[in-house]
C-alpha cells in the first residue's frame, strides 16, 4: 500500500511582493533499485510534511521560470518552464533520489544521489491561464515512475493575479458522442398509434477480459511469463470494470535472482505493477 502523500504548494512572490508563479499538486515516486544481494527491490517515495522550495525562479522574457522542491533525506525535484509571446510550456524535469535514506531504500547497493532528466510532456498553454489536471499522470524513465495528481500551476503570472480561466489537462476533458443534426434522410414521421411499454432489458454485462500474453526476456531467454486476462474492479459511486487490453498493452520490468517485477502499461493512465 501507499502511505501518505502530502500536497505542495508554491506561491513564489518577485521583487515587489507580487506573486510571480504558483502550482499545487501532488506527487509520488516509485523507484527500482538494486540490492547488495544483486536482487532489485521497488520502494515507493512519497512527500513528507515538511517541504521546502529553495530555488524557485519567477523568470521573464529572458529567464526560464523553475520550480524546486526538496524533502526527506536529501531528495529533490524540480521543473523549468519557458514562454514565448502568448503562451508557457513545461521544459525539463530533474528528479534526484538519494539511496542513503535507508528507511527509504534498505540495502541499497548503490549509494548517494541519483539523478535523473526527463522531458515534460505538459503542452502550450496561453499566459492567462492556469494549467489543470486532476487526474493522475505518469511520466517513466530509467527505473523510475513519478506519478502526478491534483496539479494546478502557472508560471509567468502576469500582474500578481492569477488567471481565472483555466486550461484543463487532456485527460481531465470529457469525450461525448458527436451530435446528429438531423436532416430529411434520418428523420422519419411516426404514425399516432398507441403503444404497449417496451420491454425492460437487462444491463449488458461486462465481457470477461481478453487473454494476454506477456513475457520479459533476460538476454535471449524468456526470464518471465504471464498468461493472464485482467479486469479491474474500481469501487466508486458506481461499480467501474475495467478490462486490460492486452492488443494495446506494453510490459516492462526485470528479473533477478531472487525477484521478478512485471510492469503493465495500458497508455491510458493504468499501470500495474506485479
Amino acid at each position: 500500500g501507499f502511505s501518505q502523500s502530502y500536497a505542495v504548494e508554491v506561491d513564489l512572490k518577485d521583487a515587489s511582493n507580487a506573486t510571480c508563479l504558483y502550482a499545487n499538486w501532488m506527487m509520488r515516486f516509485l523507484i527500482k533499485y538494486e540490492t547488495n544481494s544483486s536482487d532489485y527491490k521497488t520502494t515507493t517515495l512519497n512527500l513528507s510534511s515538511s517541504v521546502t522550495h529553495n530555488g524557485s525562479v519567477c523568470g521573464n522574457d529572458m529567464q526560464a521560470a523553475f520550480v524546486a522542491v526538496q524533502f526527506g533525506e536529501g531528495h529533490s525535484w524540480g521543473i523549468n518552464f519557458t514562454k514565448n509571446n502568448e503562451t508557457y510550456q513545461g521544459d525539463l524535469i530533474t528528479f534526484t533520489y538519494n539511496t542513503n535514506d535507508t528507511a527509504a531504500f534498505p540495502d541499497a547497493k548503490r549509494k548517494g544521489p541519483v539523478t535523473i532528466v526527463v522531458k515534460d510532456t505538459m503542452g502550450p498553454v496561453q499566459l492567462n491561464k492556469v494549467f489543470v489536471c486532476h487526474n493522475t499522470d505518469f511520466i517513466e524513465a530509467e527505473n523510475v515512475t513519478q506519478i502526478f495528481w491534483n496539479v494546478t500551476l502557472q508560471p509567468f503570472v502576469q500582474n500578481g493575479t492569477i488567471g481565472k480561466k483555466e486550461f484543463r489537462c487532456r485527460a481531465d476533458t470529457p469525450t461525448s458522442a458527436p451530435t446528429v443534426t438531423p436532416t430529411i434522410a434520418n428523420v422519419t414521421t411516426a404514425s399516432i398509434t398507441t403503444l404497449s411499454p417496451a420491454p425492460t432489458t437487462a444491463p449488458k454485462p461486462v465481457e470477461n477480459p481478453e487473454t494476454g500474453n506477456y513475457s520479459l526476456k533476460n538476454g535471449n531467454t524468456a526470464c518471465l511469463l504471464a498468461v493472464v486476462g485482467l479486469q479491474l474492479n474500481v469501487s466508486q459511486d458506481k461499480p467501474l470494470l475495467i478490462n486490460i487490453n492486452p492488443k494495446t498493452t506494453t510490459a516492462d520490468g526485470t528479473c533477478g535472482n531472487r525477484t521478478a517485477t512485471l510492469k503493465l502499461n495500458d497508455g491510458n493512465s493504468t499501470l500495474i505493477g506485479f
